[in-house]
């Protein structure tokens, strides 16, 4: 098989070895469940079938706790314990590590955005609340897909750089929180600084995927992000040779 395959299989199966995957899941799931339908003037004070609840409530805990918790021990474990030396002799190379440990957190985040499905399938079909506007369903998880990878992929980034997973819990969390609200942060700045926060702002760039839009500037911004973010993992994880 595949190094890189069999790498994204080990990390994901590891996942669900730990309770990481279980308490994640259900935590997420009872947290969203809150912020779209319990929390006032939410779903039921809307008053029209629409999901853009959901997609607005998942990002944010997709930057504030899932993605955290998810990459916090990708690379930073194997550090810790010595098992990263070990690996990185074996007969792949360090692009394979990279890749591999990034689509098995991806895999799991991806399991958890995709079972968020059972919402509207549940909602809208089983109990009739309403005709459905299929368009913004599949480009909010389009863009939930597109949001997944560039935010893990700066999460991997993060754990490269240390050997402590809470430093590298805290570090993804405090990164991801600024880039994720930088745009509110824009309105304080002149507007040459604010334009181009806004340019780097996660949530501006999702925000066109929640309306139903699909720009190709989008799709471009986060898979960008992910790949610089992957790049610069891979450096770090091969200037180990070097030290």
């Amino acid at each position: 098989m595949n190094p890189t395959l069999t790498i994204a299989r080990r990390e994901f199966k590891a996942y669900f070895d730990s309770p990481i995957a279980y308490v994640v899941i259900c935590l997420s799931f009872l947290m969203l469940g809150v912020a779209v339908f319990v929390w006032p003037g939410k779903f039921w004070q809307v008053d029209r079938a629409t999901l853009s609840l959901m997609f607005e409530a998942i990002p944010i805990g997709l930057v504030l706790l899932i993605v955290p918790v998810v990459t916090m021990r990708l690379v930073a474990e194997e550090k810790r314990s010595g098992t990263l030396e070990m690996l990185i002799t074996l007969p792949v190379k360090d692009s394979d590590v990279i890749v591999g440990k990034f689509l098995g957190a991806l895999g799991l985040v991806l399991v958890l955005v995709f079972s968020t499905v059972l919402y509207p399938l549940l909602m809208f079909k089983l109990f009739h609340l309403g005709a459905l506007d299929s368009g913004p369903v599949f480009s909010g998880y389009l863009g939930l897909v597109l949001f997944s990878a560039a935010t893990v992929a700066i999460g991997l980034l993060i754990s490269s750089v240390t050997e402590s997973q809470v430093i590298a819990f805290f570090v993804t969390f405090i990164v991801l929180a600024v880039l994720y609200f930088m745009g509110e942060l824009s309105e304080l700045l002149p507007n040459v600084f604010g334009t181009v926060l806004r340019a780097l702002s996660l949530r501006d760039h999702y925000s066109q995927f929640e309306r139903g839009l699909i720009d190709v500037r989008d799709v471009v911004f986060f898979l960008s992000c992910a790949t610089l973010a992957l790049v610069l993992a891979f450096r770090s994880l091969e200037s180990r040779k070097w030290t």
